[in-house]
C-alpha cells in the first residue's frame, strides 16, 4: 500500500525505503541480510516513537487530519456489526457529511453518528469534507432522538474542520442547528459517548460532541477553531498556524491536563494512519468499557452526572 507522509514524517519515509530496498534485494540475490534489517527495523522504530512523541502542537493538528487517518466509516466494520444507515433530516435533504445508523456493540444495540470526510476527490466533494450543513446537525438530532424513544445508547465520531461557513448554511440556520443540537443532548435520556478520531474543530464538533463520556484518539486534536483559522484572524497570515497551535493547546495531553476529556485511546506505534486494524481493537475496548460504566447509571443520575460535567466546565480558582 503506498502511504502519504507529512514532511516532519519524511525520516520515517526514507528509513522505510531503505529497509523494504534491503529487503528485495535479501530476496533476489539469496543473501542473508537479515540482522542488518533488524536492526534497521529497531532504528525505524526508535525514530517513529521520537517523531511522534516529541510532535509540536502544529504537527500534532497536521496529524490530526493526515491523508491517511481513518474516517468514521473505515472503523464502522471493524468495531461493530450489522450497521443500518439512515438518511436524511426529514425536512430538507441527506447531509452526506454526517452519517448515522443503527448497529450492535458486542449484544448491545448501538446508535451511531458521526461526521465523514471521505477519502479520494469525489468523496470529499460529496461529503463536503466532513464540514456538515444545517440539515445535517437535523439529521443527527432525528437519529438522538430516535435513539432516545427505543431506549438506545448513543455513539457519536468527531472528525471535522467545523460546520460548513458558506452563505446557503447560515441562510438555512446553522446557528440554531448547532445550537438547538447541545440543548437537546444535554437532557437526552440515554447514554452518550462521543469520541473525537480526527480533528475536532469549533462548533461543528460540538454538535455532536455533548455527551457522559469524551474520547479522544492519541494522535487527534479537539479546539474552538483550526490553527490555519486562529492564524488567519489574528495575524491574518496562516503561516503563523504553528503559533497559533500553541496557543489553542488542542491536542489531548493538554485537554488531559485541563480535565475535558475522560479517556486518551491509545492508538499504534506508528498511529491510526498506518494499523487501522489495531486501532480499532484499541478503541472498541475502550467503548465496550465506557458502555458498560455509563449504562449501568440510572437515568437520573447519568442526567445529574452530565449537567455537572458540563457546568464544571471552564471553571478554575485562582491561587491568592
Amino acid at each position: 500500500m503506498a502511504y502519504s507522509y507529512l514532511e516532519f514524517e519524511r525520516p520515517i519515509a526514507e528509513l522505510t525505503d531503505k529497509i523494504n530496498e534491503l529487503s528485495r534485494m535479501s530476496s533476489d540475490a539469496n543473501v542473508d541480510i537479515s540482522e542488518e534489517v533488524e536492526h534497521l527495523n529497531s532504528k525505524r522504530d526508535d525514530l517513529i516513537a521520537k517523531t511522534y512523541g516529541e510532535a509540536s502542537r502544529g504537527q500534532m493538528a497536521q496529524l490530526s487530519r493526515h491523508p491517511d487517518r481513518p474516517n468514521f466509516l473505515d472503523y464502522i466494520p471493524l468495531i461493530f456489526d450489522d450497521f443500518q444507515e439512515l438518511h436524511g433530516d426529514r425536512a430538507f435533504a441527506d447531509d452526506a457529511a454526517i452519517v448515522g445508523g443503527l448497529a450492535h456493540l458486542g449484544s448491545q444495540t448501538v446508535m451511531l453518528v458521526g461526521h465523514q470526510k471521505g477519502r479520494d476527490t469525489k468523496e470529499k466533494i460529496k461529503r463536503n469534507f466532513g464540514m456538515a450543513r444545517p440539515e445535517g446537525y437535523r439529521k443527527a438530532l432525528r437519529l438522538f432522538h430516535l435513539a432516545e424513544r427505543f431506549n438506545i445508547p448513543v455513539m457519536t465520531f468527531i472528525d471535522t474542520a467545523g460546520a460548513w461557513p458558506g452563505i446557503d448554511a447560515e441562510e438555512r440556520g446553522q446557528s440554531e442547528a448547532i445550537a438547538r443540537n447541545l440543548m437537546e443532548l444535554a437532557v437526552l435520556k440515554v447514554p452518550v459517548l462521543c469520541t473525537v478520531i480526527g480533528e475536532g474543530g469549533s462548533g461543528g464538533a460540538l454538535a455532536i460532541g455533548v455527551g457522559d463520556r469524551l474520547y479522544m484518539q492519541q494522535l487527534t486534536t479537539y479546539s474552538v477553531i483550526s490553527p490555519e483559522g486562529c492564524a488567519a484572524i489574528l495575524w491574518r497570515d496562516r503561516a503563523f498556524a504553528d503559533k497559533a497551535a500553541e496557543s489553542l493547546k488542542p491536542t489531548v495531553s493538554d485537554l488531559q491536563e485541563l480535565g475535558l476529556i475522560d479517556e486518551v485511546i491509545p492508538e499504534p506505534s506508528e498511529g491510526a494512519h498506518r494499523n487501522l486494524k489495531d486501532a480499532a481493537k484499541m478503541m472498541k475496548k475502550v467503548l465496550e468499557k465506557g458502555l458498560r460504566e455509563v449504562s449501568a447509571i440510572p437515568v437520573h443520575l447519568l442526567l445529574k452526572q452530565r449537567e455537572d460535567r458540563l457546568r464544571n466546565i471552564g471553571v478554575f480558582s485562582e491561587k491568592s
